[in-house]
């Protein structure tokens, strides 16, 4: 097998005229009958390194695969790239018997090469015996981080993977996952029962990715509604932590004319699922969904991805902004990020087991340093994931293209070296940074480190500054952050040396953030006009063939066609992901408006646009007046309306804004005494604006804890009793 040209077998299938990383590499170990381990980020290639050796191999490939829907769309995927449907197949629990009869007969008339089978249906006894009779050319098991305790997506029945291959017929196993630390690695290969499997680890860097943190303002919503209109057209995700805000965005971007949907947990099976599929089907342009979208989207030319909420870790973040450019063209990752969502975040954890909290913290505190951060963000990233990123400069995220003047800290790198080896590299960033400010705090109190020499060596400077000096020394190896030890710091080799022979050091201040100009991207095309009639007609020809579009031809293939107008099936062959099969199949139509448009050589542009607003329709806002007129206690207004108190707050507030005015004291009297109550009742009489997170902020050093539901409470009593 080793023998055969994989390029002009990869030319013929996909179209492309080389591989990607260690594609090349991967497919002939697997050839060549070892079993292999691929570590390969979102939008690697993971799929094509057992499709090819799949389609060239002799016998029907099993891969397992938890996502049933995912299975079709990759089935469909394959069949467009040669004349035969039945070269792939799925079976699982969506099949009639009579599918399966018609997939068995594919499989045992030798014209299926590939088979997608969920874990459940493998272990059945019926088709274990099946496929027993059948030559498999190897098992390829995809999300293979699925088989580990340790993994993020644990499924039990992964576990039995092995055994039901040693039933079926031993072949050669690759095993595929996108996460995996050490451990989950170890055990994916152990239960796998291939132990001495070849590796192929390759780089998390997404170099098309653009990466920018923004500040998130009252005007959130709006700005994000601007740059989506400025990139109508192109595909989307919008992230939201809450299924309301969810639903009030997407509201509010179909007000101004874009094709958005909602996609939450809370919405019936058979609705998301149609949400999805109109999305694969660019029926819809924007998706905005909590997290529980994404896992089984196969998109390859979403072009955005928005985080309306800072994400609970860098792990989410990364797998949520890695959905967009998976095909290498543009993707654009935005977050808007405030101090406040964090301890909202917080918050949620309340309740949970003392260690899960601890975890959960940390990895907020890792988030939030990365949002903060002024050095690279693709280098913070890639360093949080054990990889180092040599240029100084990446020129794909904020902070390179508006780097801020280098300050040196050559000093303040000393000091934390020299404190973090007086508490015996034994605590957390936060106590480093107490004993270096001279903070009294109980635990460095209890542990007696304010009689150290250095206690207090730092008050020159505040937290934020020490916290950019231990990220960035972290990033240049001076110091590391324990993973088993919820992230203890202690100093590295390099670390040591640098404390007797100290070089200069310098960190980046904080950036601030411009408009969103720098970051609407565009296409590499030459002829944007070509290119959005090219898009419609894979629209339409998806349309009729029920596929999605990205099947037909993928964005980078039709920017191609767009920069060197091909006009005849031979000609397309040379595009881009452009194969045999499908210039045969699908070109005619696409050469012919090439044709035709280059007679006619038409040009567009582009109309300003304007952000519409929401009209304010709260349809329960009456029920709501009248059930406080009568006293009804808010939480129980709250769970009648299926929102949190926190939310009715939000409600109350509008309607009192609009002129209504409202009593609340006999909820307040029950909840608050009187002191608490006039605190807050000042501030706002003193404060400049009337914002909620100001107030926390305000109060967040004050040995009472402000909560934000009693803000929210006493900023309606002062509106009702002086605005009104």
């Amino acid at each position: 097998m080793t023998e055969i040209n994989l390029t002009e077998q990869l030319k013929r299938y996909f179209g492309f005229d080389s591989f990607k990383g260690d594609q090349e590499a991967i497919i002939r170990n697997l050839l060549d009958g070892h079993d292999t381990f691929v570590l390969m980020p979102t939008g690697g290639g993971k799929s094509l390194c057992y499709q090819l050796p799949a389609l060239i191999s002799e016998g029907t490939a099993i891969v397992v695969s938890p996502l049933i829907a995912l299975m079709k769309n990759q089935v469909d995927a394959i069949r467009q790239l040669t004349d035969n449907d039945g070269i792939a197949h799925y079976l699982n629990s969506s099949l009639t018997k009579t599918q399966i009869d018609t997939v068995k007969q594919d499989i045992s008339d030798g014209r299926t090469k590939l088979l997608y089978v969920a874990p459940e249906s493998l272990n059945k006894e019926e088709n274990i015996r099946f496929l027993a009779k059948t030559k498999i050319s190897f098992y390829a098991v995809d999300e293979a981080h699925c088989i580990s305790e340790w993994g993020h997506d644990f499924r039990p029945e992964y576990r039995n993977i092995r055994p039901l291959a040693e039933q079926i017929g031993r072949a050669p196993i690759i095993a595929l996952t996108a996460t995996a630390t050490d451990k989950v690695r170890t055990d994916i290969k152990k239960n796998l029962g291939i132990p001495d499997a070849t590796e192929f680890c390759s780089s998390f860097n997404r170099p098309n990715l653009y990466y920018e943190i923004r500040p998130k303002t009252k005007d959130v919503d709006k700005d994000i509604t601007r740059f989506v209109l400025q990139n109508k057209g192109k595909s989307g995700i919008i992230y939201c932590l809450s299924r309301r805000r969810v639903e009030e965005l997407a509201e509010m971007l179909r007000t101004n004319n874009i094709a958005a949907r909602a996609y939450h947990a809370g919405m019936e099976t058979a609705e998301r699922a149609q949400t999805q599929d109109d999305f694969l089907m660019e029926r819809i342009d924007v998706i905005v969904a909590t997290i529980a979208f994404g896992m089984g989207i196969d998109k390859p030319d979403v072009r955005y991805v928005i985080h309306y909420d800072i994400p609970k870790s860098l792990e989410g973040y990364y797998q949520e902004t890695g959905r967009a450019g998976r095909d290498g063209g543009e993707g654009v990752c935005i977050t808007f990020f405030s101090p406040h969502d964090l301890r909202k975040l917080e918050k949620f954890m309340q309740g949970k087991p003392v260690a899960e909290q601890d975890v959960g913290r940390q990895l907020l505190q890792e988030t939030a340093a990365y949002a903060e951060t002024s050095v690279c963000r693709r280098k913070f990233l890639l360093h949080y994931f054990g990889e180092e990123y040599l240029p100084d400069n990446c020129g794909k995220c904020d902070n390179c293209l508006h780097p801020k003047e280098k300050v040196e800290a050559t000093a303040e790198l000393q000091l934390v070296l020299r404190v973090i080896n007086a508490v015996k590299e034994g605590f957390k960033t936060q106590h480093v940074i107490d004993v270096l400010l001279g903070n009294e705090t109980d635990d460095v109190l209890s542990h007696r480190h304010e009689t150290l020499s250095c206690f207090g060596c730092g008050d020159s400077h505040e937290a934020p500054f020490w916290n950019a000096v231990i990220r960035q020394a972290m990033i240049s190896g001076y110091i590391q952050k324990g993973i088993e030890n919820y992230g203890l710091l202690s100093i590295t080799p390099e670390g040591r040396a640098y404390m007797k022979e100290p070089e200069p050091f310098y960190i980046t201040e904080d950036r601030e953030f411009d408009d969103f100009n720098d970051v609407v991207g565009g296409t590499s095309v030459l002829d944007e006009t070509l290119f959005a009639m090219l898009k419609d007609l894979r629209r339409d020809v998806a349309r009729r063939k029920n596929l999605p579009p990205y099947v037909i031809f993928q964005d980078p293939s039709l920017e191609d066609m767009a920069t060197s107008y091909p006009t005849s099936v031979e000609e397309l062959k040379n595009i881009k992901g452009v194969g045999e099969g499908k210039a045969n199949r699908y070109g005619a139509e696409f050469c012919q408006l090439i044709a035709r448009y280059c007679e006619e050589n038409e040009i567009d542009r582009f109309e300003d646009f304007r952000v519409r607003t929401l009209v304010n329709k709260s349809a329960d806002k009456v029920s709501i007046i009248l059930a406080i007129d009568r006293q009804v206690d808010l939480e129980e207004i709250a769970k009648t309306k299926g929102l949190t108190l926190s939310e009715l707050l939000d409600e109350i507030y509008t309607i009192v804004d609009s002129g209504t005015r409202l009593n609340l004291d006999y909820y307040i009297r029950e909840v608050m005494d009187d002191d608490h109550m006039q605190d807050i009742y000042d501030y706002f009489r003193e404060a400049e604006d009337n914002n909620v997170d100001d107030a926390l902020d305000e109060f967040a050093d004050d040995e009472d804890e402000y909560t934000e539901e009693e803000i929210k409470l006493v900023r309606i009593k002062f509106l009702a009793e002086n605005g009104n």
